[in-house]
């Protein structure tokens, strides 16, 4: 059913957007970037995460980390990693599959200027084997996310 979601998203709002099925696992940024071939910090990974009472997807390069102080700075509150059932109960895709398109219920989206670094990204598209490659500026669009600057690439750590 996910993917099924991410597909009507693209029918409605971008049906110039092609869903790239791999046929393998792209469930962690490694695996996703060796079945694309790709460097890692152009996978666009999407953290689920609890901001108070709130939940908000952030989407960042594969390589970058949540830093907490800018997190919390941003976001107005600590995050927290939501847990696994949680992540599929709320946003409606499995863990390894999870995307700002076509979710279960409206969340907010955020996207790391980290993301900027690339001319194109590769968001997951709803499944553990599917993807989509996109400008970082039309994913921010497609999906209404306001940009915002909380994660530190491998170098600044």
């Amino acid at each position: 059913m996910s993917a099924d979601s991410v597909r009507a998203f693209f029918s409605t709002h971008a049906p110039d957007v092609a869903i790239i099925d791999q046929g393998v696992s792209t469930a962690t940024v490694n695996e996703a970037a060796e079945a694309l071939g790709v460097v890692p910090a152009r996978i666009a990974k999407t953290l689920s995460l609890r901001v108070g009472d709130a939940v908000a997807l952030v989407v960042a390069r594969g390589d970058a980390r949540l830093h907490n102080g800018k997190a919390k700075a941003a976001l107005g509150a600590k995050p927290r990693m939501l847990g696994l059932e949680e992540v599929e109960g709320l946003t409606g895709h499995p863990v390894g599959g999870v995307c700002p398109f076509g979710l279960a219920a409206p969340l907010p989206v955020y996207c790391d200027v980290s993301l900027q670094a690339f001319e194109t990204v590769f968001p997951a598209a709803g499944s553990r084997t599917t993807s989509v490659e996109l400008t970082p500026a039309r994913l921010a669009e497609l999906t209404s996310a306001q940009w915002i600057d909380i994660c530190t690439l491998p170098e600044e750590n």
